[in-house]
């Protein structure tokens, strides 16, 4: 596979995408709803994704947590495949991009969504590397649940509306708690890698057994919190029905990670980003119909 491909890891793009086509969705029947905001969202959150993925190759490697003892996917910079002045230089450049793509959601969106902007940014740079990484304290789970969930359906449901809705953070949170899960995965994969490396993962903090509790967790919350919100009479009924059916699903990821460690954790991390983009599309395609 081109090491550029391997770079960005299409496999966690999904958690880019999902978040936003809902956040949009829920913004369909307005009349200011705009397809050039829509998918100019979408393209800046994934240049945002590609960029921290770039950036955690990159900084794992100076840092010197990414070593031969790695058990995850392919490494880029680690392995040789590519020097790191260009690992950095492509982060850079996906971070530039996405500023210029952002430009016209700055302009569109105002101050918020400037604000928004400069707090992505600087929690793709922050994520692995700078003063305080994020993720060699913990926050890697939190980080995950607060960008690709709060600030990514709020933010995009903002764009269209000018405003924000008790619907637009109760799917944020859902889907927050979706890819913080993803992120709980990888690390759960590496605490042995990151303890020797001093990287203090949540999951290096709270022990494999403990992670495994938190993972189940993070993948069932999000079905209470859409019950429990059409209960209440915050969503309609269809699109919790369809997105519902995603249930199975985190059930099946559930008993697979509860049996599974290290290297055979590995194709959980993309089947449980799969969970999110999965509850995402039927969200979607519930809300339309209900339109």
């Amino acid at each position: 596979m081109n090491p550029w491909i391997l770079a960005s890891r299409p496999r966690t793009l999904p958690a880019a995408i999902g978040p936003l086509l809902v956040g949009n969705v829920l913004a369909f029947n307005l009349e200011s709803f705009s397809w050039l905001i829509a998918l100019t969202s979408m393209l800046c959150a994934v240049l945002l994704q590609i960029a921290v993925n770039l950036a955690n190759d990159y900084f794992d490697f100076k840092s010197g947590i990414d070593t031969q003892e790695r058990i995850g996917p392919l490494r880029v910079t680690q392995s040789g495949l590519l020097a790191p002045h260009k690992v950095r230089n492509a982060m850079i450049l996906c971070l530039l991009l996405a500023l210029a793509v952002g430009s016209l959601l700055i302009h569109h969106g105002g101050w918020p969504i400037a604000i928004l902007a400069a707090a992505s940014i600087l929690g793709a740079l922050g994520y692995s590397g700078g003063p305080y990484p994020l993720a060699s304290h913990g926050l890697g789970e939190v980080a995950a649940f607060v960008f690709f969930g709060l600030v990514a359906v709020v933010g995009s449901y903002f764009l269209q509306a000018q405003d924000t809705s008790t619907s637009a953070w109760v799917l944020g949170s859902a889907i927050g708690l979706f890819n913080a899960a993803v992120m709980l995965v990888n690390n759960t994969r590496d605490i042995d890698t990151d303890k020797k490396a001093g990287k203090f993962t949540l999951a290096v903090k709270i022990g494999e057994d403990q992670a495994k509790v938190v993972y189940q967790a993070l993948v069932y919350l999000p079905f209470a919190l859409i019950i429990g919100s059409f209960l209440l009479g915050i969503l309609p009924g269809l699109p919790v029905l369809l997105s519902g059916l995603s249930l199975i699903l985190a059930r099946k990821l559930n008993q697979q990670f509860s049996v599974n460690s290290g290297e055979t954790l590995n194709p959980l991390l993309g089947q449980t980003a799969k969970l999110t983009v999965i509850f995402s599309a039927l969200f979607s395609i519930g809300f339309v119909f209900t339109l």
